[in-house]
């Protein structure tokens, strides 16, 4: 009797347009039963393009659902490994400091001995390690920084943005920076990041002729070491 009650309400939904996977669902019975039962029932233009809009949307809605887990797994892992990068890094020591450093500046500082000394970069968070490195590594005060950005003409009008980033950034007066230099090159496309980019930085010190000959010879040392 309960499979007669069954059946009847099956056919009653199929006639509606419902699905064979949302019959079995809603009734608790298997796929076999419902596609048997109802496999006499024909359904109209307007309810097959009905049951196509709905698995595309079950489809997409599915789509989104598996996009959320795998971000939040995403999201998980980086976590997870931020954590146990905290716990491989602890404590660094200034040996440990100075040879971050050094390899920073290895591939991002001016090299010549011909040319001031300068570490350049785009990247904020090397920018700050960097004005830190010199603070700890060589005693270079506050007032000693010279930084200078160099950005596309096209952030003329919003440069007091772009100061105010940087000055905030390394905590240094506006005053403190040279002139931005302004680079005339013809930009084939708008960019999305316009309003979020702050150019390429220049960190220099005042008066480091010879920092930027010890610099080189740490870099000799280290080159010489491997």
């Amino acid at each position: 009797m309960a499979k007669f009650k069954e059946k009847i309400k099956a056919q009653q939904l199929r006639k509606k347009g419902w699905s064979i996977r949302s019959i079995e669902k809603v009734l608790g019975v298997s796929r076999g039963s419902v596609s048997s039962w109802c496999i006499d029932i024909k359904l109209t233009d307007k309810q097959k393009s009905l049951l196509k809009k709905n698995a595309i949307k079950a489809g997409n809605k599915g789509r989104m659902i598996g996009a959320k887990m795998n971000h939040q797994k995403k999201l998980d892992k980086i976590s997870f490994y931020e954590k146990e990068g905290l716990k491989a890094i602890n404590n660094i020591s200034k040996k440990d400091l100075l040879m971050v450093g050094l390899g920073l500046y290895w591939g991002e500082g001016v090299k010549s001995d011909k040319s001031a000394l300068a570490f350049v970069n785009s990247d904020p968070d090397s920018i700050v390690f960097m004005k830190r490195w010199f603070e700890v590594i060589f005693k270079i005060k506050e007032e000693e920084f010279m930084p200078r950005i160099f950005i596309n003409e096209i952030h003329r009008p919003r440069i007091k943005k772009v100061l105010k980033f940087w000055s905030n950034l390394l905590e240094l007066p506006i005053e403190q920076f040279g002139n931005p230099v302004f680079l005339k090159i013809k930009q084939k496309k708008v960019y999305e990041n316009y309003d979020n980019y702050f150019g390429v930085l220049s960190l220099k010190i005042r008066k480091s002729t010879y920092l930027k000959y010890k610099v080189l010879g740490l870099l000799k040392a280290l080159k010489m070491s491997t």
